[in-house]
């Protein structure tokens, strides 16, 4: 396994973590999968062994239970595993039971030790902006907890730029923790990441953790131009709330990556994950596993790397215009406004 630093930090993770979503199984995310306390020590075996060491998951997982399963899957193992979780999302029917305010934050990392039975988290993100609570008071309750010793360092999911750049901005003003991480989707169906939040990472040091690397099950190998979907699978009951791709997209990227398997003796997932990680400010893709086996094969994208001209070729085929600024800075004044990758 390959390890990289996460941003600017001194904490180094491995290029590949493996995300929770599918333990617990309740609630609209029983979709995702129902995998149990038995079945995540299993997977969690199968990661130490490969050198994946990093777990993620948060507390509107499964209404909790996400976070229960992966504590009872690395008890006794707790020195060898970095934990990582969110919060932020609504999380029961009080009033204060959601956003980053400093009530809910300490509630939020109460709980999600309790739930984990740990005394510490290794890396805490805001799952989304809360525009309702000022930047002060946020950054200032994740410095206490910090210096309290129960979350050990902070990035953020799902901001804009303006949102990240005011908050680093009142972190450097009052020396709060900044953040090194951006748990960020992106994938070859879904390159929206590279348009601001990239060229904001590689300025301002966060790492990208990514979120659903295989464009929420669409780079699986399952679906394919003029094929039948599949029958087994969860995008149809959770497509609602994912990022949304035209098929045509999918199709003409899957095409492209259907060449370079047949290049690279590589499966359609594995193609997709690799070129991820050949991404600047990638530094681990969060991959998902039902089972052992779609763990194992996850874990075959790492270990070898696409050329440069098999880059090239999924580059062009996962193109799509910009929109505004960023097609007229790319296009009229790009030699002062150079794309990040």
């Amino acid at each position: 396994m390959e390890y990289r630093r996460l941003g600017r930090s001194g904490l180094m993770v491995p290029a590949l973590s493996l995300g929770t979503g599918t333990f617990g199984g309740v609630g609209r995310l029983a979709a995702w999968g129902t995998t149990d306390a038995t079945e995540a020590r299993r997977l969690l075996d199968i990661c130490l062994e490969a050198g994946v060491s990093m777990f993620d998951t948060a507390d509107v997982y499964s209404l909790g239970e996400s976070e229960r399963v992966l504590g009872e899957a690395i008890k006794g193992r707790r020195d060898k595993v970095l934990v990582s979780t969110k919060a932020t999302f609504r999380f029961g029917d009080g009033l204060n039971d959601i956003g980053s305010s400093r009530q809910h934050l300490l509630a939020a990392i109460d709980g999600s030790l309790k739930r984990l039975g740990t005394d510490h988290i290794d890396l805490f993100q805001l799952h989304g902006f809360d525009a309702m609570t000022p930047p002060e008071e946020v950054l200032g309750t994740l410095d206490v907890l910090v210096r309290a010793g129960k979350i050990r360092y902070v990035g953020v999911s799902n901001f804009s730029g303006w949102h990240l750049m005011k908050s680093l901005g009142v972190a450097d003003k009052h020396g709060f923790p900044r953040y090194v991480a951006n748990q960020t989707y992106y994938s070859l169906v879904g390159r929206d990441y590279e348009w601001e939040l990239m060229p904001l990472g590689l300025d301002q040091g966060l790492g990208a953790v990514v979120w659903s690397p295989l464009g929420w099950g669409r780079l699986t190998g399952k679906i394919r131009r003029g094929q039948p979907k599949p029958e087994v699978s969860r995008l149809p009951q959770t497509a609602d709330f994912g990022p949304p791709v035209p098929d045509e997209h999918v199709y003409r990227v899957v095409d492209a990556i259907d060449e370079v398997a047949k290049e690279t003796g590589k499966s359609v997932s594995q193609i997709a994950l690799n070129w991820l990680l050949q991404r600047p400010t990638v530094s681990t893709l969060i991959i998902g596993a039902r089972n052992e086996a779609q763990l194992r094969e996850n874990l075959g994208a790492v270990g070898w790397s696409l050329s440069k001209d098999q880059i090239n070729k999924l580059d062009a085929a996962s193109k799509v215009t910009l929109p505004y600024p960023y097609w007229h800075q790319r296009g009229t004044f790009s030699d002062r406004n150079p794309p990040p990758v």
